[in-house]
């Protein structure tokens, strides 16, 4: 099967800016934007490395939302390494994690949609991220805003209440949600 050029197009002029502190607004997507985050049990895989890096690698985790295609972080920067570091090291993680249950079977409703993509699937995740630095109170509340409404907008919920894999429960209800939270003084 062959896909137009623009499916493995990278950005260009991509820039990383680290060492000064900021926070990092971070987004990355499933292959191909599918859905390899569709199920609770998928889900939760993510948060428990998620929570696993944030450990290992010493960054504050001020933020997150896990949709079913895509993922957002708002992260400090780690103690070791870099965000680009955390996000090579999670993403190869979560994906070996998801494919050894998976097996060589089929990837859900896309063996139908997707047969020769499913049969034999070899990224799980984008090849890229977006990273956003985040340095002032305003952009940090406009940010997690963004997050915590994301699966609203997507009609996944009726309320961020009802979707456990963000940061929400934390800043509305003061409630520890899967993943520990970091609280950044304003």
């Amino acid at each position: 099967m062959t896909f137009p050029r623009l499916w493995f197009a990278m950005p260009v002029g991509l820039k990383r800016i680290y060492g000064r502190r900021h926070l990092h607004f971070i987004t990355f997507s499933c292959y191909r934007r599918l859905p390899l985050l569709k199920t609770v049990r998928e889900r939760d895989v993510f948060v428990r490395e998620l929570a696993r890096a944030r450990a290992e690698y010493e960054f504050l985790l001020v933020g997150y939302v896990v949709m079913p295609e895509h993922v957002h972080l708002l992260i400090s920067e780690p103690r070791k390494g870099t965000p680009s570091t955390i996000l090579q090291m999670l993403k190869q993680r979560v994906s070996k994690k998801l494919r050894k249950k998976r097996g060589s079977k089929p990837v859900g409703q896309f063996q139908f949609v997707f047969p020769e993509l499913a049969e034999n699937l070899i990224a799980f995740w984008q090849a890229r991220f977006y990273d956003f630095n985040v340095y002032t109170n305003r952009k940090k509340r406009e940010k997690l805003e963004y997050m915590h409404r994301n699966p609203l907008t997507r009609g996944l919920v009726n309320h961020p209440k009802d979707w456990p894999w963000s940061s929400w429960s934390f800043y509305a209800l003061g409630k520890a949600g899967l993943v520990e939270i970091d609280v950044v003084p304003e």
